[in-house]
């Protein structure tokens, strides 16, 4: 996992981060973590792969995917 250093944060901000994080039952860096990922990848957000399903459900087409079993092959170039 990625680590994120974050400097000069104002000490009211981090007040309220604890205040929060207290609020939400969590340390301050689990808040933050929850915060990021909120705002980065909302629960609400459409996703493409689901999208397509259901618009070809709507439509009565089959998307019958078959994938691969073979490993992925690395091109070379000389």
């Amino acid at each position: 996992m990625a680590v994120v250093t974050v400097r000069n944060l104002p000490e009211e901000t981090h007040r309220a981060l604890r205040l929060r994080a207290a609020q939400n039952g969590r340390s301050t860096e689990a808040e933050i973590r929850a915060i990021l990922e909120e705002s980065v990848r909302p629960k609400d957000r459409i996703l493409i792969g689901s999208e397509l399903a259901a618009l070809g459900d709507k439509y009565g087409v089959d998307f019958e995917l078959v994938r691969e079993k073979e490993p992925i092959r690395v091109v070379e170039f000389e």
